[in-house]
């Protein structure tokens, strides 16, 4: 009877393991549903605990670009269970007090961009100082590791340029024109000797007040009016595109329309044959890959790019990629 009841016991324990492993396969499964439904309906996807992120743009007010790489990190932050803040301002000195901020608030990592360097290096020696680790995203490529951050995410802005050149050379270009509407940005500078670089062509530099779309309007204009060898505009930012493309109308010009960045605006003018082409640099991804890159540290030490730029771009694109492109651009994350 011992041992009829010994094997009984085995039989039931048996059928209950295989019932416990069904219930735990089930629940994992019905855990793992749960936490797509949160991620769809845009609560967290984890359960690490509510850190704060800020991030500090040198983005001006009403640039779409910027809205996109925000878009990105919103994204993510919703994900990661995040505190996501977010400031910006187009002068270097006033983005710095703006991270200095953030750093008095005891934020668990900062997102910053470096397009004035020089402004920002003394606050970013004092997040380090803080113990807060940073990421640097979209410029500031070379001085990122430098200063401090765990790592750089966008493109090369000069390996940017480059492409940029080897595509008016496809094109036929002979003489271009690289407008930069941002005085002091280094990494606009680095777009227009990038391109210089590899142009065959002759390559000028027309530098504009970005904050001013009429006078940016009224310089191109001018320029191609004085000029009826420029057969290529280069603007630096998908908003002054459609202004280059009014200011050519202005001018009676056949020069080619060109530009860093997209947006819905660029993706129906490349559709339209408005434009030539477009240069993507990913910037929800920008966005996106800094919060989450912060997280993973945060959780797990984890770095990429081993003190190298994570490259985000350059991707041309041109006519043929507008039409699968235009329905992201239209709701914002391109």
């Amino acid at each position: 009877m011992a041992r009829v009841r010994t094997w009984a016991g085995i039989a039931l324990a048996a059928v209950l393991g295989i019932a416990l492993t069904g219930c735990s396969s089930t629940g994992g499964k019905r855990a793992e549903d749960a936490r797509k439904a949160a991620q769809a309906q845009g609560r967290a996807a984890v359960d690490t605990p509510r850190w704060t992120i800020g991030m500090v743009t040198h983005s001006g007010d009403g640039d779409t670009f910027w809205d996109i790489v925000r878009a990105g990190a919103e994204q993510a932050a919703v994900k990661d269970n995040i505190n996501f803040l977010y400031a910006n301002h187009d002068e270097g000195k006033e983005q710095a007090q703006l991270v200095d901020s953030y750093i008095d608030k005891k934020v668990d990592g900062l997102i910053v961009t470096l397009a004035k360097p020089d402004a920002m290096k003394a606050s970013l020696a004092r997040a380090r100082k803080a113990g807060i680790p940073v990421i640097t995203v979209n410029s500031g490529s070379a001085e990122s590791k430098e200063f401090g951050a765990l790592a750089h995410i966008g493109q090369d802005e000069e390996i940017a340029g480059e492409a940029v050149g080897e595509e008016l050379n496809k094109r036929g270009k002979k003489k271009a024109l690289c407008v930069l509407h941002e005085q002091g940005n280094v990494g606009h500078e680095q777009r227009c000797a990038g391109a210089k670089k590899t142009f065959d062509g002759t390559l000028q530099n027309l530098y504009v007040d970005g904050t001013n779309m009429p006078d940016v309007q009224s310089g191109i204009s001018a320029k191609l009016q004085a000029d009826s060898g420029i057969d290529a505009v280069v603007t630096l930012g998908a908003p002054f595109a459609d202004t280059a493309v009014k200011a050519k109308e202005d001018a009676d010009s056949e020069a080619e329309i060109d530009t860093f960045d997209l947006n819905a605006k660029v993706a129906a003018g490349l559709k339209s044959d408005a434009l030539g082409f477009a240069v993507d640099q990913q910037p929800y991804l920008q966005g996106y890959e800094a919060v989450d890159l912060l997280w993973l540290y945060k959780y797990n030490a984890d770095v990429l790019g081993g003190g190298r730029p994570v490259l985000t771009g350059p991707e041309i694109v041109t006519e043929k990629d507008a039409g699968k492109l235009e329905e992201f651009a239209k709701r914002g994350t391109r």
